[in-house]
């Protein structure tokens, strides 16, 4: 019993040694270590409040700052212009409710001009639910998830990053953009 004490003791001293070593101005401990001298504020300047100008109508010029595009087929009358009659756009109202069961199996995919495949099932995953893809190019290629919000289908990466977004166009096909612009649809 006398060894034990002994040896606890003597573990205690080389213990309280090597604390101490911790201690020296090598790592910034007591002496001389010094607070640095504190930052001067910077000047934050007034705040002010206010009305934003509005934005600047589509048709004006297009290099005048905060100018809209124009909306591709506005100006023509062509398919997806958003006010013409008959637009999908339109159509989405219409078309009955989005539902999860109904995405649920394979899908055609054409996007980037180019065709691939891509399943639905209603497995949990990050984004909403699982989603495999084969073949796909460009964007679609990282989609590994999917969800239903509201009347549109959104198409997430592994991290829950939207990748693309979908609204119905008729009875099994959806269109829409990825993330990068690229125009995207699903068909049956």
């Amino acid at each position: 019993m006398l060894k034990s004490a002994h040896a606890a003791g003597v573990c205690l001293f080389v213990a309280a040694i090597a604390v101490s070593g911790c201690s020296t101005a090598r790592f910034g401990g007591y002496p001389p270590y010094q607070q640095p001298a504190p930052i001067q504020a910077a000047p934050a300047g007034t705040v002010t409040a206010g009305q934003l100008p509005p934005p600047t109508q589509p048709g004006a010029d297009p290099n005048a700052q905060g100018a809209y595009p124009t909306a591709p087929g506005a100006e023509t009358g062509v398919p997806g212009d958003p006010n013409a009659a008959g637009s999908s756009i339109q159509n989405v109202a219409t078309n009955g409710p989005v539902t999860r069961e109904s995405l649920v199996g394979a899908w055609k995919v054409t996007t980037a001009g180019s065709s691939c495949q891509m399943f639905m099932a209603l497995t949990k995953w990050t984004g909403g639910f699982r989603a495999a893809s084969r073949g796909c190019p460009g964007d679609a290629a990282n989609v590994s998830a999917w969800d239903v919000q509201g009347q549109q289908v959104v198409l997430s990466d592994s991290n829950g990053n939207k990748v693309a977004t979908l609204f119905p166009t008729g009875s099994g096909s959806f269109n829409g953009q990825t993330t990068t612009g690229a125009a995207i649809s699903l068909s049956r």
